[in-house]
């Protein structure tokens, strides 16, 4: 039972701006996470981190206390294993082209992946517009298919990393979420604790990211980075404009419309530019010359092979592999309608967060764990920022089912829509690398 007599002096120890060390950490958060330490007191040392920070160490050992709070996955068995993750943005469906395309240019991606919530989608969620695919796979079963396949991915398992999972809800109900140490630690625990040995990192920037500014997701990107060294990971990070959705869907099923059009190298160009980057950052990672890299990473979605790789992922974990070459199978909402621009000039800005909200209020999101969603409902862009439009014209498509949500979503997209009299200048998609 841990003392509740040296909870207040941790506690102080970190109002005054002191540095813990690794075994106060362990006594403090495996504490929590056994119920020894009370809600009342994490909460206090937690505003303690929010107000006084965290030194780079400090993090990195509150980071591995967390990882090792719960199960680790053993990868030792699988040969150039990479994770990726990113910090969540609009219409990022990244996760699905880019890991067949590592598995395809021979690296192994053995991941754990999340739901979507509030405007933000989850990887796991688009996959399960294709009927039977299911993100249940014993170890056992899903070291095996990493091992056969070069992919295999999971939904979270409540005993990785409990620690976060624990904290983080305690973090959403004190005003603590936004915290650089927290966040980075509550990331790269995870990331530890499913034991790639690569890590790549998409930060978003942006409107429709958690990060607004790029200082801030610099800064995070930083932290990131800096705990994963110290763990004697390779660890790189990619810092990605998200003022606007990626690509042109958003919504599940849409979204892997989108996908599979990549994989077939038929994509939009800003989603297979961020795609093809964040695949050179992996290999570059194992020792491989950018330029080659690239142009191998290229070669995936010319010559075919990377969509071999996602339509043998779909059916070794149950998914009816068939829908990945008949798009018409997808179950996408009939309800159609159109948000048009008020006057004639270009597009300054599609809001992504707008754009996110609208999918949410469709039913495509869920603001609660646990609530249903329908994979069909979504938003389609026509027209992204610099594009010319004319006065009446169509700028967003709104893929609706019997019109829930519908007044809402368009209240929402015409909120986020600006056309201005000249071109907006070109904003770069990536925006920063750090390694």
């Amino acid at each position: 039972m841990t003392s509740l007599l040296n909870i207040p002096d941790l506690i102080r120890k970190k109002r005054d701006g002191e540095t813990h060390t690794r075994a106060e950490l362990e006594q403090l958060v495996l504490g929590y996470t056994r119920g020894e330490v009370p809600d009342y007191q994490m909460s206090a040392w937690l505003m303690a981190v929010y107000l006084r920070g965290m030194q780079e160490q400090e993090t990195a050992d509150l980071t591995m206390v967390m990882a090792q709070s719960g199960d680790l996955m053993d990868l030792g068995t699988l040969e150039r294993t990479v994770d990726k993750h990113s910090t969540g943005g609009v219409g990022d469906k990244t996760s699905l082209i880019l890991t067949p395309m590592l598995a395809a240019l021979g690296l192994t991606v053995a991941k754990m992946s999340g739901r979507g919530l509030a405007h933000t989608g989850g990887t796991i969620d688009k996959l399960e517009s294709v009927p039977g695919w299911s993100p249940e796979l014993g170890e056992e079963a899903f070291l095996r298919q990493a091992r056969q396949t070069g992919l295999a991915l999971v939904g979270q398992s409540k005993d990785l990393a409990p620690a976060d999972g624990k904290l983080y809800a305690l973090r959403d109900v004190t005003a603590t979420v936004d915290c650089l140490p927290l966040i980075a630690s509550s990331i790269m625990s995870k990331k530890l604790a499913s034991g790639a040995q690569t890590v790549v990192l998409d930060v978003k920037v942006g409107a429709g990211a958690f990060m607004r500014t790029l200082e801030d997701g610099r800064g995070l990107a930083r932290a990131m980075v800096d705990i994963g060294t110290r763990a004697g990971r390779q660890v790189r990070a990619v810092l990605t404009d998200m003022d606007t959705p990626l690509g042109f869907m958003a919504g599940n099923s849409l979204e892997v419309l989108e996908a599979l059009d990549t994989l077939r190298g038929e994509g939009p160009h800003d989603l297979t530019e961020l795609c093809v980057a964040l695949a050179v950052e992996a290999l570059a990672a194992h020792g491989e010359d950018e330029t080659q890299a690239e142009a191998r990473a290229r070669q995936t979605l010319r010559d075919g092979s990377a969509l071999a790789k996602f339509r043998a992922f779909v059916a070794a974990q149950g998914g009816d592999a068939t829908y990945v070459d008949d798009p018409k199978k997808f179950d996408v909402a009939p309800g159609r309608a159109q948000v048009l621009a008020q006057t004639a000039g270009f597009v300054q800005k599609v809001d992504a967060l707008s754009v996110g909200r609208a999918v949410l209020a469709l039913g495509g999101g869920r603001e609660r764990k646990g609530e249903a969603i329908d994979h069909g409902v979504g938003v389609e862009l026509l027209k992204k920022p610099g594009e010319a439009v004319a006065a009446g014209e169509a700028v967003l498509r709104i893929y609706h089912r019997d019109g829930r949500g519908l007044d809402t979503a368009q209240r929402l997209l015409e909120g986020g829509l600006a056309v201005s009299e000249t071109a907006p200048a070109a904003e770069p998609l990536i925006l920063d690398r750090v390694n």
